[in-house]
């Protein structure tokens, strides 16, 4: 299972975080966010993935910072039509955002399917993330499409357990944030390390 820690903005706790068993990193570039990345700072752990997060944000500037930052993916988070997300795709792969409620439109992001290496579904706010809210993740079972997703939206460190009884064969991993924070940007280590062996565990024994 993937595990993502998303909007890291400090180079020491990055380091701390890169030192755990994640797949995936993520650094805010949308400003309005109190995660948003201030300073250069690099994952420096080569088994780590690098994404970039981006809120209805041009494609000249998604090109220049995914070039300064060496992202391996980009995180369109935002209300991103099909046609941003097709030229993104054009400079790295793509992780597109939806924001789930019970009465979601699956049908909406059929258009996006060509395009995008995994889907994302977060809560449904009028935040771009970071919400600390969950939605109800049995809406999960209407989704059909073949792209793996990611989930997001309000999972806290007890949440492992529920987690891993999640059984959609298209879910690939977790994106966690706000309910890992000491404070906005800055990941507890205290929390990280014992949800992520407990997520590690989990999944070495659901594959026997």
């Amino acid at each position: 299972m993937i595990i993502k820690v998303c909007g890291i903005k400090h180079q020491g706790n990055l380091d701390m975080i890169s030192g755990e068993p994640i797949n995936m990193v993520g650094l805010n570039f949308y400003p309005k966010s109190p995660r948003y990345i201030r300073t250069h700072i690099d994952v420096n752990n080569p088994s780590i993935k690098t994404v970039g997060v981006f809120v209805n944000e041009t494609i000249e500037n998604i090109q220049s910072i995914t070039t300064v930052y060496n992202l391996d993916y980009i995180q369109l988070h935002g209300n991103e039509d099909v046609a941003t997300c097709e030229a993104t795709s054009k400079i790295k792969n793509v992780i597109k955002v939806f924001r789930l409620k019970t009465d979601f439109d699956w049908s909406q992001i059929e258009a996006f399917v060509p395009h995008v290496s995994y889907f994302l579904f977060d809560t449904h706010t009028v935040l771009y993330g970071g919400s600390g809210k969950k939605f109800d993740w049995t809406v999960l079972n209407k989704y059909t499409y073949e792209i793996p997703f990611l989930l997001s939206g309000g999972i806290m460190p007890d949440d492992a357990s529920e987690i891993l009884d999640l059984n959609h064969t298209k879910f690939a991993g977790i994106d966690i944030n706000s309910g890992f924070e000491l404070e906005a940007g800055v990941k507890d280590i205290n929390k990280i390390k014992p949800f992520t062996k407990a997520i590690r565990d989990g999944s070495k024994l659901s594959d026997r």
